[in-house]
């Protein structure tokens, strides 16, 4: 088989996409690799520390529970509750430690109507809607076409993009309040600080890669459509 060049460019990119998520999903697993061993000086578990930080900043109502996985911590603003897999809840490394402030800085967020947190959260019934009928693009384009199909793609793509673009400074931000409420109740040590920022930066560094990945996509995609007008 004889790729063109725009065959070429185009494996090319999803090649640099492919390597880029695989880098930042890899420094994210070193990183908890090794800090889910280093014992934080403090001796406090990650649900000790969350419940710590909501206290102190008036969230009483929120809850911590343990949730099944690895690295599947989240907050749910919809039911107020702070869920930590079960190796960040009952751990009392520098990753449970910091991954647990983390998701609290989503709370404090939540509670202070931080502006991104709500424009994601009025993204989210439209990203799963696309997701979706992302499901339905084999049977489109098996009707209209492979142009309609790579048409539909970009679409997606770009929705997804958007959703990305505010979920960057959500996640961020996010970082930002955990590692202040962690100096300031004085839950690790200036020592500890170098340790906590590598962990959050690991984790914040795979949105990034994310969004860079989706970039490229849409080229790739674009590419291909104009190449397919063309034929």
């Amino acid at each position: 088989m004889i790729y063109g060049y725009e065959d070429l460019f185009t494996i090319l990119l999803s090649i640099i996409a492919m390597f880029i998520v695989g880098r930042a999903q890899l420094k994210i697993n070193n990183a908890y690799g090794k800090y889910r061993n280093v014992k934080s000086n403090n001796k406090l578990t990650g649900v000790e520390v969350a419940r710590k930080i909501l206290d102190a900043n008036g969230l009483t109502n929120v809850y911590v529970l343990e949730t099944s996985g690895t690295l599947t911590d989240h907050y749910d603003p919809t039911k107020k509750v702070v869920r930590l897999s079960k190796e960040i809840f009952n751990g009392d490394s520098i990753a449970s430690v910091s991954v647990a402030a983390h998701e609290c800085g989503h709370a404090i967020q939540d509670k202070e109507g931080y502006t991104f947190m709500r424009i994601r959260a009025m993204f989210v019934p439209i990203v799963n809607l696309v997701s979706y009928v992302g499901y339905f693009s084999i049977i489109i384009s098996l009707i209209a076409g492979v142009l309609t199909y790579l048409k539909l793609g970009i679409f997606i793509l770009i929705v997804t993009l958007l959703f990305q673009l505010v979920t960057l400074p959500v996640e961020f931000d996010a970082s930002k309040r955990a590692k202040k409420q962690l100096t300031c109740l004085e839950i690790t040590t200036k020592e500890e600080d170098s340790k906590v920022d590598t962990m959050l930066d690991a984790a914040a560094n795979t949105y990034v890669a994310s969004l860079l990945s989706t970039v490229i996509n849409i080229i790739r995609l674009v590419i291909m459509v104009d190449r397919n007008k063309k034929e």
